[in-house]
């Protein structure tokens, strides 16, 4: 997730910007889906995204409970709201459990894919711990 990969936040136009989080957060809801859980509402002014990075959705589904959902250039997944009291605690608790589950894979690593696999998820958890410890992300009046 390094800006020498992917375009900068502030290169993109707004019209792409808005069709980047719309595209998000179709990926997020269809991600839901596959998992059985279909969506029923979004807190918008608690989701977060920085485009066209990442996005972090707080998700109501309709069994009534709420999720972190994150997507973007990284694999979608979820947790639940109660682990993460906003998006960026959301980031972190991401980037712990991709750490975790990287971890895991490469100890009981089948073949190569799986160890490919692991290494994304740590370069995701690396890129997500970075942009939760970036205040600059984070400070409602940045200048």
């Amino acid at each position: 997730m390094s800006d020498s990969d992917n375009k900068k936040p502030e290169q993109m136009t707004e019209e792409n910007r808005s069709a980047w989080v719309r595209e998000q957060y179709q990926k997020a809801t269809k991600y839901m889906a596959e998992k059985g859980l279909v969506v029923e509402s979004v807190a918008t002014e608690e989701s977060r995204y920085v485009a066209p990075l990442v996005a972090v959705w707080k998700l109501q589904a309709m069994d009534k409970q709420s999720y972190w959902v994150i997507s973007g250039d990284l694999p979608a997944d979820h947790i639940p709201v109660a682990n993460a009291v906003d998006g960026r605690e959301a980031l972190r608790n991401f980037s712990m459990k991709w750490q975790l589950q990287a971890q895991n894979l490469m100890a009981n690593a089948a073949d190569n894919t799986q160890v490919e696999f692991a290494n994304l998820l740590v370069s995701r958890a690396e890129g997500l711990y970075q942009m939760f410890d970036n205040e600059k992300l984070w400070t409602t009046n940045a200048s």
